[in-house]
């Protein structure tokens, strides 16, 4: 096993660890341990809201989830030599669930959670139509999952991080705060909001000086969105033999990583809509010179996907057009057309016994593949999302007999908007 640069102890908080990690992004947190090229390292994770979510059978924690106290990002780690200009080269070796602790109270310890967020509390891509917090919870069988919230479905995971990223520049971080505050500014009352500016309440900074602690709060970001230093990308392709090419802004590069997944769908569509978990990272890292000109990979991270995904042969595909609910015509919004194509796989699948809210878990946790099919043909553009049809207990396609009716048993817990 590789060297444990970043131990997690699962009986303390993420706070009272003997390396503490932070929840912001911001170029002045130190880094906790320093590898240099060509390390190979074991990093541990901590689910994203570092055990708020419970497996049980309500979906309060989910309503009232501590939004501004997420992620809990394991490092920073610097990189001997990289400097501003360089790619940061990491491999992932390997990727899962909590190590040897197959049950216990943290996600990742033989079970994760998927969520539909309130309106109130973050909402998600489809919030208009789904505006309380539901819960499904899911139990691993090795690679695979199933969830006594949703029936006669199981599917292998496609485990990965949501998260990874390098440390920004003082002035790559001012850019940051300065087009989302513009952003909020247009509409600053929107539920939920546009953007999440800077938040010191709640903020976890690692090593900053307590003499710095206030000033550094006030101006690190969310971790919420990706930008261009990685950061929250959710992209469910990032498994075990990926390999992540990073602009480097700061000396040491100074990388972080956490937010895994056991499953995902394309577009993490609930917003917590990955099965969310902690657990650990096995990684390589190397540099390439001054390759952000070299490649001119100026701003954003660019990947060679993982080699683990599972293997379906067969799919039942659904599109959508940039048309509204209500029927208004929009001009190539692939959002939207996605939106719509997200909207006819749920209403297929209540037709065989699944409430609205348990197919929308499923298309967040489950390894949809989500497609932008045509973005030229005006005024539609055309979205469709990918279901494997494997994944079912039964005969998903449609048919002469009709479609079959899941068994019913507990549904996935609701907590109303308050």
């Amino acid at each position: 096993m590789p060297e444990v640069i970043f131990p997690l102890d699962s009986t303390k908080k993420f706070e009272d660890q003997e390396k503490v990690g932070h929840n912001r992004w911001h170029p002045e947190i130190p880094p906790v341990a320093t590898v240099k090229p060509g390390d190979v390292f074991r990093v541990h994770c901590r689910e994203w809201f570092d055990g708020a979510i419970v497996n049980d059978d309500s979906a309060e924690d989910i309503l009232n989830a501590p939004l501004p106290t997420v992620h809990k990002l394991s490092g920073p780690f610097a990189i001997e030599g990289a400097q501003p200009g360089d790619l940061l080269v990491v491999d992932i070796l390997d990727v899962g669930p909590v190590p040897q602790e197959d049950s216990g109270p943290l996600a990742g310890q033989g079970w994760g959670y998927t969520g539909i967020f309130s309106t109130n509390n973050g909402g998600g891509f489809l919030t208009e139509q789904f505006p309380d917090a539901y819960k499904a919870i899911w139990d691993f069988t090795g690679q695979v999952a199933s969830s006594r919230h949703i029936p006669e479905v199981s599917f292998t995971g496609l485990i990965h991080p949501g998260l990874m990223g390098t440390a920004p520049s003082a002035e790559l971080l001012a850019k940051w705060n300065k087009r989302e505050g513009d952003l909020i500014a247009t509409d600053p009352n929107r539920v939920p909001p546009l953007a999440l500016p800077p938040l010191p309440q709640d903020a976890v900074l690692g090593g900053v000086p307590q003499s710095d602690f206030d000033r550094v709060a006030g101006e690190a970001a969310r971790t919420a969105p990706p930008r261009e230093n990685g950061g929250n990308q959710d992209i469910k392709n990032f498994s075990k033999g990926t390999r992540v090419f990073y602009p480097v802004f700061v000396n040491g590069a100074n990388l972080s990583m956490g937010d895994l997944h056991f499953s995902q769908g394309d577009g993490e569509i609930t917003f917590c809509g990955a099965i969310e978990m902690g657990g650990f990272l096995d990684l390589r890292v190397d540099l390439i010179k001054g390759g952000m000109d070299t490649y001119g990979v100026s701003e954003n991270a660019i990947f060679m996907p993982g080699i683990v995904d599972p293997r379906f042969s067969e799919w039942l595909a659904f599109s959508g057009t940039s048309v509204t609910l209500d029927g208004e015509q929009k001009y190539l919004d692939s959002h939207l057309s996605y939106q719509r194509a997200c909207l006819h796989a749920i209403d297929y699948l209540t037709k065989f016994g699944y409430s609205r809210e348990q197919a929308y878990l499923l298309l967040g946790a489950a390894p949809i593949e989500g497609r932008l099919s045509g973005v030229v043909d005006i005024p539609n553009s055309c979205s469709t999302v990918y279901l494997p049809t494997s994944i079912f207990d039964f005969d998903v396609r449609p048919s002469a007999s009709g479609p079959h009716q899941v068994e019913s048993r507990m549904a996935a817990p609701m907590a109303k908007n308050k």
